[in-house]
């Protein structure tokens, strides 16, 4: 993700902070090897299993997950077929994945005539993520999608004084925030329940993926005669790199809660 959005090398405007130029077009491709061994399941069944999986890293997208041809079982493979061309990557070419009663319709597809360019991804596949039941790191179930080498998350006590208002009313306050800082995004401040005014929440239905963090559950505001909804969450279970966050809450101020630290706002 840090090479291809933000200040990354691949990004679409790359930083002025650089003293290189990157010679090449607007939309950039970079392969770059994964180092560990993939598996995706469908209907119960293992469908692909590769120890030679590569990262496609492609200008304002997140990177994905290429693999040979012959990684995927052929006898799940049917009804291959034309798809659309790819301005940068060729005409595709679209398998559709059976498994039994379980069908997985145009879920895989590769580049069979790419420009020379782009010439090492002939032979190679990719296969839709939310069209599998579960993917596999080594033997770890993976959420969202695969970790991308490039980014990073660091989570660090800090003693900076953090203030969450919404409107008049204070909502949290502490001097014992985790401060999240994640490839490509803004600094976030996760505050301990103890120091958040829990009586003004309810917990929400929203429920969002990270492969970096994990399952983030949702809380709404009550302030008044007024709802904000989804204006806080936090990881009951989080991942190893979002440890020390662990049932913190974090805010958001695009949904009107305001961040305050050590005296000023914060986005």
């Amino acid at each position: 993700m840090s090479l291809t959005l933000a200040d990354g090398p691949l990004a679409a405007e790359a930083p002025d902070t650089v003293n290189y130029t990157v010679v090449g077009p607007p939309h950039r491709l970079l392969l770059a090897s994964f180092p560990r061994r993939v598996r995706a399941v469908l209907g119960g069944e293992t469908v692909l299993d590769t120890r030679r999986g590569r990262l496609l890293h492609e200008t304002g997208r997140l990177p994905q997950l290429f693999v040979p041809l012959e990684d995927i079982r052929d006898d799940v493979l049917v009804d291959n077929r034309p798809g659309d061309a790819d301005p940068h990557k060729g005409p595709e070419t679209r398998w559709t994945l059976r498994v039994a009663d379980r069908v997985a319709e145009d879920a895989a597809w590769g580049f069979e005539q790419p420009p020379p360019e782009a010439g090492w991804l002939r032979g190679r596949v990719t296969v839709e993520w939310d069209a599998m039941d579960a993917w596999f790191d080594e033997d770890e179930e993976v959420v969202g999608h695969l970790r991308d080498p490039y980014h990073r998350v660091d989570a660090r006590q800090s003693s900076r004084r953090v203030r969450v208002v919404a409107g008049d009313v204070v909502l949290a306050e502490s001097d014992r925030p985790v401060l999240v800082s994640e490839t490509g995004l803004p600094n976030r401040w996760y505050l301990p329940q103890d120091d958040v005014r829990t009586d003004l929440l309810e917990p929400s239905a929203t429920r969002s993926v990270c492969p970096y963090k994990g399952v983030a559950s949702y809380w709404t505001a009550r302030v008044g005669g007024s709802r904000i909804e989804d204006a806080a969450w936090s990881y009951e279970d989080p991942l190893e790199d979002t440890l020390k966050a662990r049932s913190h809450l974090c805010f958001d101020a695009a949904e009107g809660a305001e961040t305050w630290v050590d005296g000023e706002r914060v986005a």
